[in-house]
């Protein structure tokens, strides 16, 4: 037996309930009712179901979806126009599917942490999702107001980053004070980052695009770095920053 053949699910035809469910979990307030979220495009579902099996909830795909697991899940075939009334992509790619949000606890000990104070930008947030996955970063801690991750948005971006990072949103203040661990904070007035003597693994706190750090939360910061500019321009993208910032991280500890 072929594995197409392998995928034929239940009968194409979509139901109207199901298409409102799929359809409500694009904004925040349901996806936190429901405890669930999308993930879209073929190498997407493949990674979900690589690294989150267990959270797969259903999958809706087309005939040209091929997986050999597929028969282990609430699976169905759908048309392609079919998958256009329920994706959030401008051109649909061969599945979508609903998963389970797990909550986790935040590990940092002897890690290296990213913090982000309000981070909105989905862009942005995917970005600093694969940077962290790239570089081995298990937890990210943000602030409430941050750019929601499970954003359809955000998981597009984080391209299979959201299945390998653990994402915590906290009262950000509140735990940067308690917190044990070192806090560098990326401000332009910090510390040139590559002529610090001695960089060990703490919490590496970054702002809001346009503001910054907030006042708030600088007051927490043990060590300000930043990187050194010898351009005209006034900064950097919060995602271009915190590649380069955290590359010279691990290349300290390595």
């Amino acid at each position: 037996m072929s594995n197409k053949n392998n995928n034929i699910g239940q009968v194409s035809g979509i139901s109207k309930n199901k298409i409102k469910w799929i359809r409500s979990l694009q904004l925040k307030k349901n996806r936190e009712i429901e405890g669930l979220f999308l993930v879209e495009g073929e190498k997407m579902v493949h990674e979900a179901i690589e690294y989150c099996k267990n959270q797969i909830q259903y999958i809706a795909h087309t005939e040209t979806f091929v997986s050999e697991e597929l028969s282990e899940f609430d699976h169905q075939l759908v048309s392609e126009k079919e998958l256009e009334m329920i994706s959030t992509l401008k051109t649909p790619n061969k599945a979508l599917a609903v998963l389970k949000i797990i909550k986790s606890r935040p590990s940092i000990d002897n890690q290296l942490v990213l913090a982000l104070d309000d981070i909105q930008d989905p862009g942005n947030m995917g970005t600093i999702m694969r940077i962290a996955d790239w570089y081995g970063i298990q937890t990210i801690i943000c602030s409430k107001n941050t750019v929601d991750c499970y954003n359809p948005k955000v998981v597009q971006a984080s391209m299979g980053a959201i299945f390998r990072v653990q994402l915590n949103y906290v009262d950000l203040g509140k735990w940067l004070k308690s917190c044990k661990s070192t806090i560098y904070g990326a401000l332009l007035e910090g510390e040139n980052i590559y002529k610090k003597s001695d960089l060990p693994n703490g919490v590496l706190l970054l702002g809001n695009e346009g503001k910054g750090i907030s006042q708030e939360n600088i007051q927490y910061i043990n060590e300000a770095i930043s990187i050194p500019r010898y351009g005209n321009a006034e900064s950097l993208n919060v995602g271009v920053a915190t590649g380069i910032l955290v590359s010279e991280f691990i290349r300290r500890q390595k």
